[in-house]
């Protein structure tokens, strides 16, 4: 077991499944104390980690709500006495529409969650990493953050946003201790990618096309990553987008 991560705690919103999920379970194995906020809470994430011998409580909290986030903080603080790293992960696909088609309930949505959500857990984040004079926070945004998709115009820009949310969030605490990137995970298997698909053979086919390594990225990759951003090995990397997928955006 790391001691970079033992006795830690993280947090991480959408953590109930996929790669929050994932990424939980992730930190749990390195001996970090784990903080996992869902709208769902999934026992069987929470058997798992309490079986591997770790820590973990579950908050239920909607990201798009201030008074969710600022409970689900201080949850965190009250059990564990502190926070050292968070992944915003949460997020939704919404309604695929295109853009003159987007309702203004599925884009405040969309954007409530994706963003906004974002913007708020890092609000409340940063406060208490600033307390301990480090920290590093780790946002989930997607390759639909870095090229455009048709079909998903709240979603999209939600993701752009986050990377843009990123990058500023970084320069304005680099000097202070806390580093915050941004993953942009690719087709990844995922109960979304289900609900996108509909689970149909010829759709599926149409989303691993996207992929030049030819099939869908796992959740566990994309928390490889995600570890590797918040340990000691990055401590020189700070705003990064970083890709997670097979290529496709870099054709």
């Amino acid at each position: 077991m790391e001691t970079t991560f033992k006795n830690k705690v993280a947090l991480v919103t959408g953590g109930s499944f996929g790669i929050g999920r994932a990424t939980a379970i992730a930190f749990a194995r390195k001996g970090t104390k784990v903080v996992i906020a869902d709208w769902i809470e999934n026992q069987e994430t929470m058997d798992l980690i309490k079986n591997l011998g770790g820590e973990a409580i579950f908050v239920k909290c909607d990201v798009s709500k201030d008074n969710d986030v600022r409970d689900l903080i201080e949850k965190t603080i009250s059990t564990f006495g502190h926070l050292d790293y968070a992944f915003n992960n949460a997020g939704i696909e919404g309604i695929m529409a295109s853009t003159e088609d987007c309702t203004e309930e599925n884009w405040d949505k969309t954007i409530g969650v994706n963003l906004k959500g974002i913007w708020l857990c890092m609000k409340y984040e940063i406060p208490e990493m600033l307390k301990r004079g480090k920290g590093a926070i780790v946002n989930c945004a997607s390759v639909a953050g870095l090229v455009g998709f048709q079909g998903l115009p709240a979603y999209v820009a939600s993701k752009h946003g986050v990377i843009g949310l990123t990058k500023t969030a970084a320069l304005e605490y680099a000097k202070l201790g806390i580093r915050v990137n941004v993953v942009c995970p690719g087709v990844i298997q995922t109960p979304m990618i289900d609900r996108l698909t509909g689970k149909k053979k010829e759709t599926i086919e149409q989303f691993t096309n996207l992929e030049p390594i030819g099939r869908f990225g796992y959740p566990e990759e994309i928390a490889t990553a995600v570890i590797w951003l918040c340990s000691d090995e990055a401590s020189f990397v700070t705003g990064l987008a970083m890709p997670v997928d097979g290529g496709f955006v870099a054709q």
